[in-house]
């Protein structure tokens, strides 16, 4: 039965009627009438930020750790600028996301009203789609819409732009049936060809290795499950880029680490010396692929994703296979056992890889008068790994370290910025996190640099009582920046050190959390647990090596077969030109 309702409450019944929970938000004018329909009404949780920025950062870590869509509410003009890096980090990442924005009244667009900004010119090539409503009559339609195109297909964020008369309007609103958008029609069902053929590949393979990303999460937790069977039937080896870390468990001895600029020497050789390789749900991306010419030159590959348009769009591949991931290895995994596949023996090439193993190629240094970051990282993953904990992280050089000794055995317990690289991205997705997961740890692993992109935030969780934990590896230096500096421009370090740090403890208590600082090896333990005990808001400032460097490392532009190690050898394999690179 169609209702007469508002154009602000048009939008709160259709986002209930979507199951939306909460809404990550700042009011303004442009908005006010949302704001007063969002008032009388108990369905929908809106959680206050503190900039709008964080707004879209907290619904990302929602949507990544639950798996629901995350909605960002927040007002005309620089409300929606500021909420643009993280229409673009969502955008680079595949993360489901409906961002609503007010706009000034219809008959003042192009006027340059006050906080007027053209919103849709501005998101146009940063989100998956967006929409300016001029009629409360389509306000209902379309919000149902946008959430059908942020989450079917490749996810992503979607804007609707919605003018301050179209929110006070009225029309009326009926919930619509199963939407059928005329054009957009993601393919999830895979070519059973195609996918006959990849299986054939890949059982005649000597040297294959499943090489994994993002979009197997995005499937969902069954698609996790599925590699894992995969794997198994298979025997190959299995690595992943950031994104998709916890798609297939640490601790299987068929698991190479993340591959990539930062990862291990295993991982990297492996996707070099196959002769197939099977990606799933990555896009071959330049801090994955290193120099393109020199790319696994002598590998056959498959790759299976359901965006069309990632499809050799940067590495030509033998067998492109448009579909869900999850679905498409569902098929593969049932006609391998129908075919009765024996293992393929891969002694051969699994002796390779243990000799690359050998290496050790994530070893750092001892000290014995400073904490080492990479030893804070693995102290804190034993210390939590029972508690399953979901970690967020801010960009930088603690955030690799996170990457390479921070464990994880399943999905959805890491969220990072991978594609964008944001800084400030940590503390609101770890509240986020915190609120789509309330009984979690939920631990932001940061540097001191980035943690104060967005450290306004600390109020955000006081206020909803959220009991996020933030652990700070403090060595003064923006240091992803400082060790390019040091290793590509002579050490030079241009403004890559913080002359002028808070107290960060005295800061942490300034905002009602409680403040811990960790100085010398001795301390780490027993500031970990003090961490984990508490039940409110923890910061730790941890006092870690100020010109540790972040290795194994592929320079820029170099390929997986020129990799740095910590020791700062270089491998035996490499060439001249290689060599050089050190």
């Amino acid at each position: 039965m169609a209702t007469e309702l508002s154009g602000a409450d048009i939008l709160v019944e259709a986002l209930s009627d979507l199951g939306v929970e909460v809404v990550f938000g700042y009011p303004g004018g442009a908005v006010l009438p949302i704001y007063d329909a969002l008032f009388k009404q108990k369905r929908i949780r809106h959680i206050l930020v503190r900039h709008e920025q964080a707004a879209t950062h907290a619904a990302e870590g929602y949507a990544r750790s639950t798996g629901k869509p995350g909605v960002v509410l927040v007002t005309s003009g620089p409300g929606a600028t500021n909420a643009i890096t993280g229409i673009t980090d969502a955008l680079m990442d595949s993360i489901p996301m409906v961002v609503i924005t007010g706009q000034v009244a219809t008959h003042l667009i192009g006027s340059d009203a006050f906080q007027e900004a053209d919103t849709v010119g501005l998101t146009r090539h940063c989100s998956k789609h967006n929409y300016l409503v001029k009629s409360p009559a389509k306000l209902g339609d379309t919000i149902h819409e946008a959430f059908h195109i942020a989450t079917s297909g490749r996810p992503g964020p979607v804007v609707i732009d919605i003018p301050k008369d179209v929110q006070v309007a009225t029309a009326l609103y009926r919930k619509p049936g199963a939407i059928q958008h005329k054009t957009y029609r993601p393919q999830v069902k895979a070519d059973p060809k195609l996918i006959e053929t990849a299986v054939d590949m890949l059982a005649a393979a000597e040297r294959p290795i499943l090489y994994t990303g993002g979009g197997v999460i995005n499937a969902g937790p069954g698609a996790s499950a599925v590699l894992r069977e995969l794997a198994r039937i298979t025997g190959a080896p299995v690595t992943s880029t950031l994104m998709g870390l916890g798609a297939f468990p640490a601790s299987s001895d068929q698991w190479l680490g993340m591959l990539g600029m930062h990862g291990t020497y295993e991982a990297n050789l492996a996707m070099n010396q196959a002769d197939l390789i099977l990606c799933l749900g990555a896009r071959f991306d330049d801090r994955v692929t290193g120099r393109l010419d020199a790319f696994a030159p002598n590998s056959r590959k498959i790759h299976i994703d359901i965006d069309r348009s990632s499809i050799n769009k940067t590495v030509r591949v033998d067998l492109g296979i448009v579909g869900d991931v999850g679905r498409a290895m569902e098929d593969m995994v049932r006609i391998w056992k129908a075919r009765q596949h024996p293992k393929v023996d891969l002694t051969g090439w699994w002796q390779r890889i243990e000799e690359w193993r050998s290496r050790k190629s994530l070893s750092y240094p001892e000290s014995k008068t400073e904490i080492m970051p990479q030893l804070a990282i693995r102290r804190l993953w034993e210390a939590t790994r029972a508690k399953k904990p979901i970690i967020t992280t801010e960009v930088g050089q603690h955030q690799m370290w996170a990457a390479q000794h921070f464990d994880f055995e399943g999905p959805n317990k890491w969220l990072t910025s991978g594609g964008l690289g944001t800084m400030g991205y940590g503390l609101p997705a770890a509240i986020g996190a915190q609120v789509g997961n309330p009984n979690a740890l939920v631990i932001d692993i940061a540097g001191e640099a980035s943690i104060q992109m967005n450290i306004q935030e600390l109020a955000t969780a006081v206020q909803y009582r959220l009991p996020v934990k933030v652990f700070i590896l403090n060595n003064e230096y923006m240091g992803m920046v400082r060790q390019w500096q040091e290793l590509t421009y002579s050490s030079r370090y241009s403004e890559s050190y913080s002359e002028a740090l808070p107290d960060f403890v005295r800061l942490a208590e300034a905002y009602g959390w409680k403040g811990i600082r960790i100085d010398g090896t001795q301390e780490l333990d027993a500031g970990i647990a003090e961490m984990i005990a508490y039940d409110g808001p923890v910061m730790v400032d941890c006092r870690v090596a100020k010109l540790a460097n972040c290795f194994p490392m592929i320079p820029s532009g170099a390929a997986h077969t020129e990799m740095m190690l910590h020791s700062d050898e270089v491998s035996g394999e490499l060439g001249d030109e290689a060599k050089a690179l050190v």
